[in-house]
């Protein structure tokens, strides 16, 4: 049985023609989704940004990541949200950080697009009781929560499956080689997409989207047969 978790493949490149050429790279590998890391570009603009995604012509994940939560982005915040808004225009989902200020969530969320509020520890994981209220949070602002941790043991990695069946539409991510199990089995629990790489590899953990589209659509978890 083929998975129905897509899987997103991230393109993170300086200048147009890199993306363009990266994105079609990624389409003929058979990505579903295509995420745009802006904050990756030279110089981005909302004109530029807006211009690469219609050439594009493919479902987008517009992201243009803050520092803080493992991004590049160097202009203002102020700056940011403006590509994120020119975006929200042409793409079919924007994900936004859920520590961004909630004017800005709003305004993004107003233009109609697919909003994914997303949490980033590139340090830890949280405890659960802390995970399901960030998630809450990111439920109410937008259209799809989404997670990734870093792991420090394997119960670490558990905790992130509980997220996952806790919770429905849920994007959750334990990152690194010690969760990245989770990128896969993820789909046991329904989750809306997966990140994996053909070419730039935006997070630890994330495994090629070859092996990736194997093991999505393998029966990993047998049901035992009852007499």
């Amino acid at each position: 049985m083929n998975s129905e978790t897509k899987i997103v493949l991230p393109i993170f490149q300086k200048t147009k023609e890199d993306i363009l050429r990266n994105a079609n790279e990624c389409i003929e590998k058979g990505a579903d989704i295509l995420e745009i890391r802006i904050d990756g570009m030279e110089n981005p603009t909302p004109e530029l940004a807006r211009e690469i995604i219609e050439e594009i012509n493919f479902p987008i994940i517009a992201t243009n990541r803050i520092k803080s939560e493992g991004g590049s982005f160097e202009g203002s915040e102020e700056e940011r949200i403006a590509i994120l808004k020119e975006c929200a225009e042409v793409a079919d989902y924007v994900d936004i950080e859920l520590q961004c200020d909630e004017k800005y969530i709003k305004e993004i969320k107003d233009t109609g697009v697919t909003t994914i509020i997303s949490y980033h520890d590139f340090e830890k994981t949280p405890d659960l009781d802390f995970l399901i209220d960030i998630v809450e949070k990111e439920a109410k602002l937008g259209d799809i929560p989404k997670i990734a941790v870093m792991p420090n043991n394997l119960e670490d990695t558990i905790t992130v499956l509980a997220i996952l069946s806790h919770f429905e539409n849920v994007v959750a991510i334990s990152m690194g080689e010690l969760g990245s199990y989770t990128r896969v089995i993820s789909s046991k629990f329904n989750a809306p997409f997966t990140f994996a790489t053909a070419n730039d590899l935006t997070a630890p953990g994330q495994i090629d989207i070859d092996t990736m589209r194997i093991l999505l659509n393998s029966d990993l978890i047998e049901t035992p047969e009852l007499d």
